[in-house]
């Protein structure tokens, strides 16, 4: 590949026209003639084209040398704008993060997280997009968004995983204490009224998968009374009495003093995996880095709120309200493992 002219060059140049003279725009430069008349000779051919006509008194530019002035000055503001922007990417005085998580993170996760990211990085710009974890995957796959927190299993081609960095349990929801009196097993799903989520992803949705293979093992098949879009909606439902469904765990804390619903454990347990996801060989943003180590940060504070409150439903399913059956786990069943399970060697910096 043919040598092409340095930012120096290009500067010293301009300096030149400005200037009307070498001895002039070395001055203005700080370096010594000689030097400027050099990397100018270097730049003529490079471009093999004489661009001033020297006279004893000043400069005067050739055609060609009137030709790329406007260039030249383009290119040095392009790089001057590109030092800038990294410098601001790299400082967290601008930037964006650009990031995307599994459609119920809203619920619990994101407000905290983006309060104190704003907080201590004013400046930087914030896109959170809120999807299925199946679309995150194609995002970030794609392109379009740096990063996003997903549940697994998801498509991970061109994908890097990290290990899981969130661990929540499957429950299942109802406003009729009677059906929240045992842990619920899949033929019991079969035979209820169920809300489900995830209306327009359905089997490519994680959670709707898996409880449909536990159905194909056992040779029954679970078809929803209702499907909506967001687990929120779905236990507004079963708030109402209207069906019951099943939901991530974390969900349900917004629910834990309203006295409407009861959850209860799966039969057997149901645990849900988060993981980071980012494309493979790909950058990420100072920002979104910075990011993703707050969101880890929020989830292990998270982790810990669960497994306090999990401690103190020692006899009640009804949330709120005391009840006779246990709505913690057995030893055949027990707690989920969350973020302590697996341990995270390396989060994010």
């Amino acid at each position: 590949m043919a040598e092409g002219p340095t930012l120096r060059q290009l500067r010293y140049f301009l300096r030149a026209v400005e200037a009307g003279s070498f001895s002039a725009a070395a001055a203005a430069e700080y370096i010594a003639q000689p030097s400027l008349s050099v990397q100018i000779r270097r730049l003529e051919h490079i471009l093999g084209a004489q661009l001033f006509t020297r006279t004893s008194r000043t400069l005067a530019l050739t055609d060609v040398g009137r030709l790329i002035v406007p260039l030249a000055e383009q290119t040095l503001r392009s790089a001057d704008d590109l030092t800038a922007t990294a410098r601001v990417a790299r400082t967290l005085t601008g930037g964006e993060v650009s990031f995307g998580t599994f459609s119920s993170a809203h619920r619990y996760l994101l407000a905290p997280l983006v309060a104190e990211f704003r907080t201590l990085h004013p400046r930087v710009r914030v896109r959170i997009v809120g999807l299925n974890s199946s679309e995150v995957a194609d995002a970030v796959r794609s392109g379009d968004l740096e990063a996003g927190l997903v549940q697994l299993p998801i498509d991970d081609q061109r994908l890097t995983v990290s290990p899981p960095v969130l661990v929540d349990e499957v429950v299942y929801v109802s406003a009729d204490p009677a059906r929240t009196a045992r842990p619920v097993t899949i033929a019991d799903l079969a035979d209820a009224t169920l809300i489900l989520s995830e209306a327009h992803w359905q089997t490519e949705d994680p959670l709707r998968r898996g409880i449909a293979e536990r159905a194909r093992e056992l040779g029954v098949t679970i078809t929803p009374d209702i499907e909506v879009e967001f687990q929120s909606a779905a236990l507004e439902l079963a708030a109402e009495g209207i069906g019951d469904t099943v939901v991530s765990r974390f969900t349900v804390l917004r629910y834990e003093h309203s006295n409407r619903i009861g959850w209860v454990s799966l039969d057997p347990a149901y645990h849900e995996s988060f993981s980071f996801i980012t494309r493979a060989g790909g950058a990420i943003s100072p920002a979104t880095r910075r990011f993703m180590s707050l969101a880890y940060r929020h989830m292990a504070a998270l982790d810990k709120r669960m497994s306090a409150r999990m401690g103190e439903h020692v006899s009640s399913t009804l949330l709120g309200a005391p009840y006779d059956s246990p709505a913690v786990a057995t030893p055949d069943q027990p707690e989920p493992g969350f973020l302590g399970s697996p341990p995270i060697s390396n989060p994010p910096d």
